[in-house]
């Protein structure tokens, strides 16, 4: 019983690790060339920094299962905004 209570932690850590290994890589076009698109996701935020909407667009990927995605429009001003392709 102790090693099934063992085994079942060690795969509940092993999960969580390898869950932020296959976290969305941000791409240029040049590396976009083969993969499959999959759709769009955008973000936007009122004072946000650049690196909270890279954030923003990375978790947004992640949810949708997608390996890759590449930034397409983004404007900044009063309120940051950003679009991203995905791809599988």
């Amino acid at each position: 019983m102790m090693k099934m209570k063992t085994a079942a932690s060690l795969m509940t850590v092993m999960s969580a690790l390898s869950f932020g290994a296959f976290a969305a890589d941000s791409i240029s076009l040049e590396q976009a060339q083969g993969l499959q698109p999959m759709g769009t996701v955008t973000t936007s935020g009122i004072d946000a920094s650049p690196s909270d909407i890279h954030q923003a667009l990375n978790d947004a990927a992640d949810a949708k299962g997608a390996k890759a995605y590449r930034i397409i429009e983004a404007r900044e001003g009063d309120n940051w905004h950003a679009t991203a392709e995905l791809y599988k």
